[in-house]
């Protein structure tokens, strides 16, 4: 166990050029459409994390043949047309959301039996939602322990297609797995939503990527979605953008010392819904220039900016971001329509305002969202919850509050292994590259 990483006080505008590993949301979601496709596929700029490791070592485990070069940032997969190579085979997902529920989406489309492990984290999270609209499409699941939770056992003999609803208030994950695997149904498929479906981008992001490899889905307003039978994935070379859920940290330093963050690679030309946060953070007084290299950010003179009033449903890994920033506002933040990031990795509307409490910051769940007032945060070590995003977003209290320490600063492996590594240089003005 790491020590507590104590955060060190920006003594001046930060002024740095940072590069960011590859999307966590992109880099899975490619995975899995490599495995899929009808050929070799070539991926370049991939995340090596925890959460992308485990993947890989799962399909490694189904047989599927991967080669990959964490120096150079690539993977190669020969995918297999849907097929799964092991009839049988026991994978551990660890704590990836996307892990789990868009392997398990593979399998129960596929024809075996196989035992899908977790982490203790992983295990707490939702499930039972896929597991009811798979067991609709004919797929057989068996628990060891607590019912629709990992870990489980699929028996499977293919997708039957056809209507499936879909519960998917509390994840949109569990929409993006069935969306991929349904071309390899027996006949067209069409899912209904039922209730809010939360973090419309990322279904966005999966929609965009599945036309990519070359199959095409439609939708009504995001409340249905239809997917036709007999449509392959083709192997390609894909690249994977830098994270900008993860480029939000810097760009948010950038806002509360009053200083300039370029992110080389980043493009407002993108697949991921994260790149919101720069609107917001211009309500903040920042300003947002694209570079040929990159996107800079310039943070308000003397960083300071109003606290904003925004719905953040369509970014909800941004929300801790937004938190950290609010005591340093000159008004009150509200943060609306985010009830559903209580089934991250941790709760999070619960341990943002633990963690603002802890910081003798006032700050109050208001229905699906949260209020936070401004204030002088006090000397602390904080709570991470096992949350790589609470643990890189508390770090930003930091720069203005001195005495800030984050305890279990490693679980920020999950998505981004050298974080504070990075955070330390750019307080130190040293760039990335």
């Amino acid at each position: 166990m790491a020590r507590p990483y104590a955060v060190p006080p920006a003594r001046r505008p930060v002024d740095a050029v940072v590069e960011i590993p590859g999307s966590k949301s992109i880099t899975n979601r490619a995975l899995l459409l490599a495995a899929l496709s009808d050929h070799m596929v070539t991926l370049d700029n991939v995340l090596f994390s925890d959460d992308s490791r485990n993947f890989l070592q799962c399909l490694v485990k189904l047989g599927f043949p991967v080669a990959f070069n964490e120096t150079n940032k690539a993977v190669q997969i020969i995918g297999q047309n849907g097929a799964i190579p092991k009839r049988t085979a026991a994978i551990y997902v660890g704590s990836a959301g996307t892990a789990a529920r868009f392997l398990s989406a593979m399998l129960a489309a596929g024809r075996g039996e196989y035992l899908v492990e977790a982490s203790e984290q992983m295990s707490a999270r939702p499930m039972a939602p896929l597991v009811g609209a798979l067991r609709e499409q004919g797929a057989d699941f068996s628990f060891p322990g607590k019912p629709d939770a990992l870990p489980f056992r699929i028996k499977s003999n293919g997708l039957q297609g056809g209507r499936v609803r879909l519960a998917a208030s509390q994840s949109s994950q569990f929409l993006s797995a069935l969306l991929m695997v349904a071309c390899f149904s027996a006949a067209d498929t069409e899912i209904a939503i039922e209730g809010e479906l939360p973090a419309k981008p990322f279904v966005a992001m999966t929609l965009r990527m599945m036309a990519d490899f070359g199959v095409k889905a439609s939708h009504r307003d995001f409340k249905s979605f239809t997917v036709a039978a007999g449509q392959r994935y083709q192997g390609l070379d894909y690249a994977i953008e830098p994270d900008l859920s993860n480029a939000g940290y810097f760009f948010a330093m950038a806002a509360l010392t009053g200083g300039t963050v370029l992110v080389r690679g980043a493009s407002l030309d993108t697949l991921q819904g994260d790149i919101k946060l720069l609107d917001i953070l211009k309500q903040m007084g920042c300003k947002v220039r694209p570079e040929e290299d990159g996107i800079r950010l310039t943070g308000p003179a003397g960083g300071r900016f109003p606290g904003v009033d925004v719905d953040m449903s369509g970014l909800p890994d941004q929300t801790p971001t937004v938190a950290a920033l609010a005591p340093f506002a000159a008004s009150p933040t509200i943060i609306r329509n985010i009830g559903f990031i209580r089934y991250h990795e941790s709760d999070r509307l619960t341990a943002i305002v633990n963690e603002l409490t802890r910081l003798g910051i006032r700050a109050e769940v208001n229905g699906d969202g949260l209020v936070i007032y401004p204030g002088t945060p006090q000397p602390a070590e904080l709570e991470t919850y096992d949350d790589h995003r609470m643990a890189m977003a508390l770090a930003l209290v930091g720069l203005r509050a001195p005495g800030i320490r984050i305890k279990h600063p490693e679980c920020t492996a999950k998505t981004f292994e050298n974080y504070f590594d990075l955070f330390d240089r750019t307080v130190q003005g040293v760039d990335s590259h």
